[in-house]
């Protein structure tokens, strides 16, 4: 039972609690800001074309490369493109709905925002072989075709991360920066992915955190273990399968393929808290494509124990949510990872206390450009270890124009606003001065 409970420990987001004495001191990792070319900047926001309601985590693309982004939750996005680039297309897909291409001259740059709508795919009867099929039958296909299907070399991806903190409704962390990724080929189980700085920055309100501080443990790195792929070990194995139930619940479109989507739950004689969720698998070539999943709640004294590795004397820590998403995206046959989400909610409460405070993680990453030309892994030194609090890496946001060319996830509200919120008592010009 301790190795089941260790295996789902894997793809969550550890946290340290300790009670709040002193603000802790920013560091300062950051990189030169090199001379950057010019760039196009594109900002959007992706809708259902009947309803008008927005798409959240669709991929926009510039077609033919490996440039890329993902819409929010307002279904809005920011994709950045070198002005160089000849003849190109913005692709953007989404579960469910058909691709649509649209030449960069049909669309409006800068801060105008472009409206992209998309239509509802349809599955027509006669394209879809009906045969009985096991969903624990797709799964084992998935599993045997990882080889064939995933990168089989090196890649070093450039992409953007975020995490934010939030008790109760305010901010109290933001965090983001430009990162880069080694990451490790898919047929490899003893090479590992791994994570850097490029540039970042960071917004801490130490007045909102009230007697506790939360920190995030590892950063990118801890999100990168949501590639259920390459970290296969909590969901996507033989051995695994035996801990969960299967059902094959419906067949969606995703660029332009269809897909089974399983949904799977642990079994009731499994005691530890194990993943439910939904797996999305191409139904040709029986690669993982997206999968959406969270961690079982029921026990939630030992989900706790999971979650937090320190916490103060008399407090109670409760874990109210923990949902994942991941998302690989193909280009000449193969699958890579491209984008991760975690997001985690808790109540703390301490002894003799009146009122519970809620506290609310995020943590995102999306990979924006990658190649297998001349990879190199990182150094020891430049790595973002797992027991690494990532804020503590980051100066203050010193820059307002540091983003350059760098393709970003468009906030949930504007970054800046959410940190104009929470330093009221704080002048802009002084942040900047920092």
């Amino acid at each position: 039972m301790k190795r089941v409970i260790d295996i789902t420990m894997v793809a969550l987001i550890l946290f340290t609690i300790i009670a709040l004495a002193t603000a802790s001191a920013a560091g300062n990792v950051e990189n030169d800001y090199q001379d950057q070319q010019p760039f196009i900047t594109i900002r959007g926001k992706v809708v259902d074309n009947e309803t008008g309601n927005p798409l959240i985590f669709a991929t926009i693309a510039l077609k033919g490369t490996n440039v890329a982004t993902v819409s929010n939750l307002d279904g809005e996005f920011i994709l950045k493109i070198d002005v160089e680039v000849t003849d190109p297309y913005i692709e953007v897909t989404y579960i469910g709905y058909r691709n649509k291409e649209i030449p960069l001259a049909n669309l409006v740059t800068g801060e105008e925002e472009n409206i992209i709508d998309l239509r509802q795919a349809t599955i027509p009867i006669q394209e879809v072989v009906i045969k009985p099929v096991r969903a624990e039958e797709i799964l084992e296909n998935l599993i045997s075709n990882i080889g064939k299907n995933y990168a089989e070399a090196p890649n070093l991806m450039t992409g953007f991360y975020r995490e934010t903190i939030k008790k109760n409704r305010n901010y109290v962390s933001i965090a983001e920066a430009v990162i880069e990724v080694f990451k490790a080929p898919y047929n490899n189980e003893f090479r590992f992915d791994a994570t850097k700085v490029y540039k970042g920055r960071k917004n801490v309100d130490q007045s909102r955190i009230d007697t506790v501080l939360f920190r995030l443990q590892g950063g990118p790195v801890t999100t990168l273990q949501l590639d259920i792929i390459k970290n296969s070990y909590g969901i996507l194995t033989y051995d695994i399968m035996k801990s969960y139930e299967y059902t094959l619940d419906n067949i969606v479109v995703i660029d332009e393929k269809p897909h089974y989507v399983i949904e799977f739950h642990q079994r009731k004689n499994v005691d530890a808290p194990l993943f439910l969720g939904k797996l999305f698998v191409e139904m040709e070539s029986y690669a993982l494509t997206e999968a959406e999943f969270s961690i079982n709640l029921d026990d939630k004294d030992m989900a706790a124990s999971i979650f937090v590795r320190k916490k103060p004397l008399g407090m109670k820590v409760t874990p109210e949510m923990a949902s994942y998403r991941v998302k690989f995206r193909e280009q000449d046959g193969k699958y890579y990872f491209a984008y991760a989400r975690a997001e985690v909610e808790f109540k703390c409460n301490w002894k003799r206390k009146l009122f519970n405070k809620t506290y609310t993680t995020m943590s995102e990453i999306a990979i924006t450009d990658r190649t297998e030309e001349e990879v190199v892994k990182f150094t020891a030194r430049e790595k973002i270890k797992k027991g690494d609090i990532f804020t503590e890496q980051l100066s203050a946001f010193a820059d307002p124009d540091f983003w350059g060319e760098y393709n970003v996830i468009e906030p949930d509200q504007s970054i800046e606003s959410a940190i104009r919120k929470l330093n009221r008592r704080l002048r802009w010009d002084e942040l900047f001065d920092k």
